[in-house]
């Protein structure tokens, strides 16, 4: 196509649906990539003219390419069917993409189908880079080669899928709460080709009805979400002619700026995932503010172009999940399991818009014996999968840390993917002396094509799992034998010294504040006894009773007073009880003058009965004592508390 048909045609195409007004505030954006593309034709139609041998040999006699633009990552399936009409044998097919795509490339697979009939099978086919000068300026070359080479005359139909990530851009760049998101597309109506292409169509698949706008390139067919570019025939080599399509896309465009996946192998039975994530929604920013008011009303309406949850199909048999971030344990989250499968839903602290980002972390638990086996070499290995276990999401950057057990030798790693960076370091745990050895694995733009099973080789000695129960085993031994040890030696310097002696003191001290208690209480019961038997003789007038209380408290007060004696002249007579001495002096005067005035007041009585004085006469005589045994009472009970105390 030249330069004026496809001036015409990106010209004349783009419309706008929705007026003149939105019109105008995407034609800067659409009128710049319109450039690009008239710059990129002039580009390849040079390069045309320099065709080289390695590409004349081989024509397609159709292509079919079907582009799906339902999620924010844009699948490509191209079907061609290739024929030799050299005469020498072809052994590779050479597919080619423009530069504005070929950096957002994350994923690419070709295969051809292998028999008839019910035994007609697809076989992979290996795609490598292709390296030539006669290109067009930026154009990425890649060659697939053949289950066996293509004579003359022969053809062979060859799929290839190519995944793109961060080729939909939003226009408008910025958006409201309530509007839609709306994105573009750009792209070839022609398939890039190093070859000759008889006949070929492409199919544009959009998730809604929805479309603003798009350019035409007769013939141009739109059926409900779908565009079809074609059929067009008899186009030569690196055929070029650029179409731009405005659609609304309010699929969630979930980026994950960093994915680190830690995956720890005990052989005690677990193999312990841990997942940090730094999500962010790659969309149309969010403008003017956010309410959460309108957003609880109508979700999907003043939320449209918002995702609040995300699916993560986890292994069978997964437990002990959770799912927290800085702050702790986020609630927001379902988990569903069966034999199968285990999906965990989760929903972020906010329902993310364009541009906003969030992080958080999920862990999760497998066994061992579904994911770790032994080689017929006698070697280990973990079979697990690479990549996220969520649901259409595109990681800019993945970091994949496999930790061994203490005691791994010769980590070798098994994956089917290309451009994967591998290095080791080394990181301690519980109870490790040298360390784990750990296989880091890191590559850019990853997408769910990629979780696919990688294997981990590593030696590993089945008495290195004793160490660590050997290592506690000692430890508990040795620390039980040192409080053995501490119990049965005296580990003071002397005991001649003074510390020792006032600790010897002071303790002698404590002591006999303990016996002067005991002594005190004695003397206490004893005059309780004295107040009963006078109870006792105003009820009964039984003297003699109260004569015998009388003379059994005597003998016990002569007792008592002895021991408080002794217990005084040691108090004097150490220098660690002068602080508490002079309480002990005042508590037993107090207690003795107590005890005369009761024994007074108990012989006071006594007399009187004997005497058949009237009661009244007998009250008043004991007026007095009975008032001071008041206050008494109360000082010695003051007393006490304060010897207690101190």
């Amino acid at each position: 196509m030249d330069l004026e048909r496809l001036g015409t045609a990106g010209d004349g195409a783009i419309r706008s649906r929705r007026g003149r007004e939105r019109e105008q505030e995407n034609g800067k954006y659409l009128i710049a990539l319109v450039g690009m593309s008239v710059l990129l034709l002039s580009t390849y139609q040079t390069c045309v003219a320099a065709a080289a041998d390695w590409r004349s040999e081989l024509v397609i006699l159709r292509v079919d390419r079907k582009i799906d633009l339902t999620s924010h990552i844009v699948r490509v399936v191209m079907s061609l069917k290739v024929e030799n009409t050299g005469s020498t044998r072809a052994s590779d097919v050479i597919v080619a993409f423009p530069p504005g795509q070929v950096d957002n490339l994350a994923y690419l697979r070709a295969s051809a189908a292998e028999g008839r009939g019910k035994n007609k099978v697809t076989v992979p086919l290996t795609a490598n880079p292709f390296q030539s000068e006669d290109v067009p300026s930026g154009a990425a070359l890649f060659s697939i080669a053949l289950l066996k080479p293509l004579n003359k005359g022969e053809t062979v139909t060859i799929e290839v899928l190519s995944v793109f990530t961060h080729s939909l851009m939003p226009l408008p760049e910025e958006i409201t709460q309530a509007q839609s998101q709306l994105v573009i597309y750009r792209d070839s109506a022609y398939v890039l080709s190093p070859y000759p292409v008889k006949l070929q169509s492409t199919t544009v698949k959009t998730p809604s009805p929805r479309i603003e706008s798009y350019t035409k390139v007769d013939p141009t067919k739109v059926v409900d979400a779908e565009i079809k570019y074609g059929p067009y025939e008899n186009l030569p080599a690196f055929s070029f002619s650029s179409f731009i399509v405005h659609f609304e896309n309010n699929q969630p465009f979930a980026v994950v700026k960093e994915l680190v996946r830690e995956i720890e192998i005990s052989h005690w039975g677990n193999v312990q995932i841990t997942e940090h994530y730094h999500l962010v929604h790659g969309g149309a920013r969010l403008k003017a503010g956010f309410s959460r008011i309108e957003y609880q009303a109508r979700p999907n309406i003043r939320g449209a172009s918002s995702f609040k949850s995300l699916v993560a199909r986890l292994p069978p048999r997964a437990h002990s999940v959770y799912y927290r971030d800085e702050i702790g344990n986020i609630s927001t989250s379902h988990l569903k399991s069966d034999t199968r499968k285990t999906e965990l839903e989760i929903e972020p602290r906010y329902p993310m818009f364009g541009g906003w980002q969030a992080t958080f972390t999920i862990g999760y638990g497998l066994p061992l014996q579904d994911f770790l086996f032994q080689a017929a070499d006698g070697r280990r290995y973990l079979n697990l999968t690479f990549a996220s276990p969520f649901n259409d999401v595109v990681i800019d950057k993945l970091i994949v840390k496999v930790a061994l057990p203490e005691g791994s030798k010769d980590p070798h790693v098994s994956i089917p993917i290309s451009s994967v960076d591998q290095q080791q370091e080394t990181k301690y745990s519980y109870l490790d002396t040298v360390g784990r050895t750990v296989v880091v694995l890191s590559k850019k733009n990853v997408i769910p094509e990629h979780n696919v099973f990688f294997q981990v080789y590593y030696n590993f000695s089945t008495f290195s799992m004793l160490a660590e129960p050997l290592m506690l085993v000692t430890g508990f031994f040795f620390f039980f034998l040192a409080c053995i040890l501490y119990s049965h030696f005296d580990f003071s310097i002397s005991k001649s010294s003074v510390s020792y002696l006032a600790k010897l003191q002071r303790e002698e001290v404590q002591d006999a504040i303990q016996r002067l208690q005991s002594v005190m209480n004695l003397r206490l019961a004893v005059s309780e006894k004295l107040e009963a038997s006078l109870r006792d003789l105003a009820r009964t007038g039984d003297v003699q009773a109260c004569k015998a209380a009388r003379k059994a408290a005597d003998a016990t007060l002569k007792d008592t007073a002895k021991e408080l004696k002794s217990i005084h002249e040691f108090l004097q007579s150490s220098t660690q009880a002068s602080h508490i001495l002079p309480k002990v002096e005042e508590l037993i005067h107090k207690e003795k003058e107590k005890q005369e005035k009761l024994l007074l007041k108990h012989s006071i009585v006594v007399d009187s009965v004997d005497k058949k004085l009237p009661s009244k006469e007998i009250d008043s005589r004991i007026a007095s004592h009975e008032q001071k045994l008041v206050l008494l009472k109360q000082e010695v009970d003051e007393l006490l508390q304060a010897v207690d105390d101190i």
